[in-house]
C-alpha cells in the first residue's frame, strides 16, 4: 500500500505551456509499482474540471516511451464503462492539481473515495501533486475557496495527518498549517516545497524525495503547551534531479 504524495512531478517542457515531461517523481511512482515493463498510469484531472489541456499534456508527456497512458474524465460523465475495473487495473494513479475541494466532492458523488481505498489496499501506487497530494490526506491549506487560504478537513483520510504543499513557493501556506495544528484543526502533518514528495508505505512515512536540490520536506506537530513544532525532513535526491 504505497502512496506518493508531492508538489511536483511532470516538468514543464520547452516546448510551451502545457507540454509536460515527465519528471524524476513520475519515474519514483513508477519504481513504487515494481519492474513492471510497460506499466499502467492513468491521470486524474477532476480538480480542474478535467482540462482539455491538461488530459492533452499528460498524454504527450508518453508519446514516447514504454508506459501505457490513460485518464479517467468524470465530466461530462466518466469515459470509461467501469471506473473501478479501471482504476484497479493500474499500476500507477497521478491525481493533477487545482481544487481539492471540489475533486473530493465529485470524487464522491461517483463513489471514488471507496475506489481508492480498495486499489490502494490492492497495491496501486496513488500519487499526485498539490491536491493530488492533500485529497490522501485529513486535509490541509487550500484556495479552493477563493484567494485567501482556508482549511479542507474532509480528505479521504487514507493517511491520517495532514498535508502542507508548495511551502516554499505560497508564502501564506506555512503559517496557516503552523494555525491548524495548533489549534487542533488538523493533526500532525506533513508539508513539502515545490519539487519534493512523500513516499508512504501504509500510514508510514519511508522517506522524502527531491527533483532539485535545496529543498525539503517538513513535519509540523503540536506540543503539549499548544506550541507548534516544525522539523525540516532532507529528502533523497531523485536520479535525473535537477543539479542546480
Amino acid at each position: 500500500m504505497k502512496i506518493l504524495a508531492t508538489s511536483g512531478g511532470f516538468l514543464p517542457d520547452d516546448v510551451g505551456p502545457f507540454h509536460w515531461k515527465r519528471g524524476p517523481l513520475i519515474e519514483h511512482a513508477f519504481a513504487l509499482a515494481g519492474n513492471s515493463e510497460r506499466p499502467r498510469i492513468c491521470y486524474l484531472g477532476t480538480a480542474v474540471g478535467d482540462s482539455i489541456n491538461g488530459v492533452a499534456a499528460f498524454h504527450r508527456a508518453f508519446a514516447a516511451g514504454d508506459a501505457r497512458p490513460s485518464t479517467l474524465e468524470l465530466f461530462a460523465m466518466p469515459n470509461v464503462e467501469d471506473v473501478r475495473a479501471h482504476l484497479l487495473a493500474q499500476d500507477v494513479i497521478w491525481v493533477g492539481g487545482g481544487s481539492v475541494a471540489n475533486l473530493l466532492a465529485v470524487w464522491r458523488v461517483h463513489g471514488l473515495d471507496e475506489i481508492m481505498r480498495e486499489c490502494w489496499e490492492a497495491g496501486v501506487v496513488l500519487a499526485g501533486v498539490s491536491a493530488g497530494s492533500i485529497c490522501w490526506h485529513v486535509g490541509g491549506p487550500t484556495d479552493s475557496f477563493g484567494r485567501t487560504l482556508r482549511a479542507v478537513t474532509n480528505g479521504l483520510g487514507l493517511l491520517p495527518y495532514g498535508n502542507g504543499v508548495h511551502y516554499d513557493s505560497e508564502e501564506e501556506r506555512r503559517p496557516l498549517l503552523h494555525r491548524l495544528v495548533g489549534d487542533g484543526t488538523l493533526p500532525m502533518s506533513y508539508a513539502t516545497d515545490d519539487g519534493v514528495g512523500l513516499s508512504y508505505e501504509g500510514t508510514e512515512l519511508v522517506e522524502a524525495v527531491a527533483d532539485r536540490p535545496g529543498v525539503a520536506a517538513y513535519r509540523v506537530e503540536r506540543r503539549a503547551d499548544g506550541s507548534v513544532e516544525e522539523t525540516r525532513i532532507e529528502p533523497r535526491l531523485l536520479p535525473g534531479a535537477a543539479t542546480d
